[in-house]
């Protein structure tokens, strides 16, 4: 007796050349599982494998440009003549201590704008001889409109004040990804925890690793812009997941669909979600490098907008093309869903046989026949002339 279950999966395995093709646009908006992604995994592996090779060895072998909060050093900094740029602030520099500085950027704009220079630490003879150089190449104006050598301010940052930030900053993100992790452990079960936080810290990894490989600063403000993408990547891997529960709910009580294919689907359910959420982010954060970085000249924010970035990137990413397929391995690798997987593939294929079997025998039949049609029966007169009439 055939059952709905039986009907349904008849339908499922109709041939898809002959099904009605949709657009991308449409398939995005529909969420029909059309994007194989779990099926896909193993490039998606390879593909991750890759990106933390880069990232890994970008670190190790380039390493970070920690700011001067972090390594400490002096910061030297005058009101922006016009006209003066950071190629001639540097050349005097260089030229007054002979060896070029750490970095030298414009911050702010118009009337309020500066130029910071950023050095190794100075002393008290370094920081006149800095001084002097500076005054006499921009004359410097006071806020009364005056050249002035007290419009050079000098600010120090001590070693041992670094080393208490950076230390501050490692406490903040390992405290940061305990809470996460004991969330997740809560939130999720076993194994949707364990997908989830190795997810995390492939982003956390990777972030890195790109700004190891540009060369970027690494500030305080960049440890801030850290922890807010890790949330943001916790949060589209929380939404994917939700659904991925829904779709896997009760799916071990039937043979129609397996576990990886109910979690490809709700990937491809909530993939224009997670689609409109990364552009929804990263549009502030071009506005913020774009504006206040690139129009206003405000350096400072850099260092927040570029981490944010690239974090919201790397965050759908992983989400999307990591977490769930790493899920749907840990899942199959052992356990019931292992042994559900496995019944419901052998019962394909045993369906797929017999489907075969009546077609091959009436294959057979058909060309048995053939061959008795074409053959005499025993005793039957010839149906050719006997003999041909001579002329």
């Amino acid at each position: 007796m055939t059952t709905s279950e039986d009907l349904s999966l008849s339908d499922s395995s109709a041939d898809q050349a002959k099904l009605p093709r949709h657009s991308l646009l449409s398939r995005l908006y529909t969420g029909t599982g059309a994007f194989e992604v779990v099926g896909r995994r193993k490039f998606y592996y390879g593909l991750v494998g890759v990106i933390l090779l880069i990232s890994i060895a970008s670190i190790l072998i380039r390493g970070f440009t920690l700011g001067i909060d972090f390594e400490g050093g002096t910061r030297i900094q005058f009101p922006a003549g016009d006209n003066v740029t950071t190629e001639q602030v540097e050349q005097v520099y260089t030229e007054s201590m002979g060896e070029a500085p750490v970095s030298v950027q414009t911050v702010g704009s118009g009337a309020s704008a500066t130029i910071q220079i950023r050095s190794e630490a100075l002393d008290a003879r370094e920081v006149v001889v800095v001084q002097d150089a500076l005054y006499e190449a921009f004359q410097p104006e006071d806020k009364d409109g005056n050249p002035s050598k007290n419009a050079i301010s000098v600010a120090d940052v001590s070693e041992t004040w670094g080393s208490q930030i950076t230390q501050k900053a490692l406490i903040a993100l390992v405290v940061f990804l305990v809470i996460v992790s004991i969330y997740i452990g809560i939130r999720f079960e076993r194994d949707m925890a364990i997908a989830a936080i190795v997810a995390l810290f492939f982003d956390m990894i990777v972030t890195a690793g790109v700004y190891a490989l540009v060369g970027l600063e690494v500030t305080p403000a960049t440890v801030i812009g850290l922890l807010t993408i890790l949330g943001f990547s916790l949060y589209d891997t929380v939404v994917v997941f939700d659904k991925v529960e829904e779709n896997t709910r009760g799916v071990l009580h039937l043979t129609r669909r397996t576990y990886g294919e109910q979690a490809n689907l709700a990937v491809n359910q909530t993939l224009m979600r997670s689609i409109n959420t990364t552009v929804i982010s990263i549009l502030p954060v071009i506005g913020l490098l774009v504006v206040a970085v690139g129009l206003l000249g405000v350096g400072t924010l850099k260092d927040l907008a570029v981490v944010q970035l690239v974090g919201i990137i790397v965050g759908a990413f992983s989400s999307i093309f990591f977490a769930t397929p790493l899920l749907v391995s840990i899942k199959e690798r052992w356990g019931p869903v292992a042994a559900h997987t496995k019944k419901v593939l052998a019962r394909r294929d045993t369906r797929s046989e017999t489907a075969a079997a009546p077609a091959a025998a009436a294959e057979a039949s058909a060309v048995a026949s053939r061959v008795t049609a074409a053959s005499p029966r025993p005793g039957a007169r010839p149906t050719g002339k006997r003999d041909k009439k001579r002329r």
